[in-house]
Parts: structure tokens; sequence; C-alpha cells
């Protein structure tokens, strides 16, 4: 499958999840929650996996980075992105994840030593701007409850969140080490899955939390479609496209999500952007055709340059 449409079934998907989170909010813990999604989704890519004849073991050696990317992108992450949601309106949760726009090449910088092109920092100042635009009034309203005596539950919501996409940022960057060791993109998924389950698991269990089943239709609904469109079919999109173009190209999905989570609030959850918004939106994707087209332009450069014939003098 090419990268473009891996690029935009991720967007589309994600999108809508950050709303479908919602619809498993208040019946049951947050971390509880989790430990169902992404059970579930495990479960699926380990018989998809066993379905294709795949060795499911692998080595300790790559078990101890599916171990840590696990707990940075599934346990972590998650429980405070399924947290902050107590407290924030979904498509601001969803806003607040285009900071890894900023994360991943500052994280690279310091892990790696990759150099921040100027490029990319035009593209993420762009993002940021239209986030700051598309957001603008709201935070200012939550900002002044705060400072009028509130509850402060939107500040909570907001450090969770802010805590859910730098856990994100760093598992993004351990997938390319868990691709050391293994290019089955949907076996190392099933395994990090699993390691994240297991240690939400156990510190909800450590914490008394209650596991009783819901039975309201729409909260399986939910986790049906965030575990298996969600979770299995948007990662795998996610981590193949990381491997393909690397992280700071893959982390502008997180750019594109909070738009169509907007339109969806829009559609059902009767929100009404004002001009400010509207505009905050535009600058949002035309960041991300700008840092995807700089990326392919200088692609086409190189490629172009390596298959020129040299004119030097022999």
């Amino acid at each position: 499958m090419s990268s473009p449409l891996l690029f935009i079934i991720a967007c589309l998907i994600w999108g809508s999840t950050f709303w479908a989170i919602t619809l498993q909010l208040g019946d049951v813990a947050p971390a509880v929650s989790v430990v169902y999604r992404f059970g579930l989704a495990s479960a699926t890519l380990f018989a998809w996996c066993a379905l294709r004849g795949d060795t499911l073991r692998l080595p300790w050696r790559a078990q101890k980075w599916m171990l840590l990317q696990g707990l940075a992108s599934f346990a972590l992450s998650y429980v405070c992105t399924y947290s902050s949601e107590q407290y924030l309106v979904s498509a601001l949760v969803s806003v607040l994840f285009a900071l890894m726009v900023f994360w991943t090449p500052l994280l690279n910088r310091i892990a790696f030593g990759t150099p921040i092109t100027w490029s990319t920092c035009c593209a993420a100042f762009v993002a940021i701007c239209g986030i700051v635009l598309l957001f603008y009034q709201s935070i200012g309203a939550a900002l002044h409850d705060i400072l009028g005596g509130g509850n402060g539950h939107f500040l909570l919501g907001f450090i969770l969140a802010l805590v859910a996409t730098i856990s994100s940022t760093a598992g993004n960057a351990l997938v390319m080490k868990v691709r050391e060791h293994s290019g089955n993109v949907m076996l190392t998924m099933a395994w990090t899955m699993l390691w994240g389950t297991l240690m939400v698991a156990v510190w909800a269990i450590a914490t008394g939390q209650s596991w009783q089943l819901p039975t309201r239709p729409s909260y399986w609904m939910g986790l049906v479609y965030l575990a298996i469109f969600g979770s299995v079919i948007a990662f795998s999109a996610y981590f193949t496209l990381i491997a393909r173009i690397g992280t700071q190209k893959t982390v502008y999905i997180g750019v594109v999500t909070p738009v169509i989570s907007v339109l969806l609030s829009v559609q059902f959850e009767h929100y009404r952007p004002a001009p400010i918004e509207w505009v905050g939106m535009l600058l949002c994707l035309s960041s991300v055709a700008w840092a995807l087209t700089s990326g392919a332009r200088k692609t086409s450069t190189i490629a172009s340059l390596s298959t020129t014939p040299s004119t030097k003098a022999t």
C-alpha cells in the first residue's frame, strides 16, 4: 500500500477515535477501558499472525524494546489520554497531540543527534499557529474560569494530555529500535500492545479499580471500533509510515487528525467554529502539505542526482 494512502487511512481513523473514546467514559475507569481495548487489539493481531503462519516468539533482545514501547505508546500515553478526556473535550485533546511536531524532532535531536531542519521548524511553527487559532477561544475561556476560582479540572486534563503526547513521541522513537530486531510490523505490534495491556492491568489492580462490564451498546461499539480500526489498522499504517518516511514526517498525522476531530464535533456535537477557528484549520492543513511536499522534493532531487551521469573528466 502506498505511503500517501497509509497517511490518509491513519488520519481518517484517528480523527474519529478521540470522539469514540468518549463512548467509553463513565462506565468503568479509564485504565480498565485501555486494558479492554488493547487486550482485544493484541489478541486480534496475534490471531492474524498465527493464521499467516508466523512464529509468534521473539527473542528477549527484541522484547525489551517492545516492553519499553508498550509502556510509552500503549500504557502511559493512553491512560493519560482517556483520563484527560474526562475533563477536556475530545477535539481539544486531539489538538494537543499536534505538539508532537515539536517533541519528535527535539527527541530525535537529543537521542540520535538528528539535525532539525529549517523547513521542519517553519512547518511546525505554522501548524502550532493554526492550533492556537483553532482553539484560542476555548482555551481562553477555560483559563479564565481557573483564574476565577474554578475547579481546575481543565488544567489537570491539559497536563494529562500533554504527558500523553510526550509519551507517544518517546514510543515513536522506540519503533525504529524494535524494527532493528524484527520487520514483522503486525507481530511486534501484538507484543507491544500486550506488554502495554499487562502493565496497565497490573496498575489498575494495584489501585483497586473496578472491573465491571458495561451494559451500554454504545460502549461495546466504541470498544470494537477503537480496538480494530483505531488500534490494529491505524497503528499498522502509522508504524509502517515511520519505517518508510521517518518520525518527523509521520508525526504530521497528528496535525490533520484534530481538524477531522473538530469536523466530527460540528456534525455530532453541534460545535460551531468561529471564523478564526476555520483559519486555524486551514493553517494546520497547509503546514502538513508544506512538510510533506518539501520532503518529496528533497527525495526527488537526491534520486535525480544519483541517476544523472557524471560529467567529471576521467
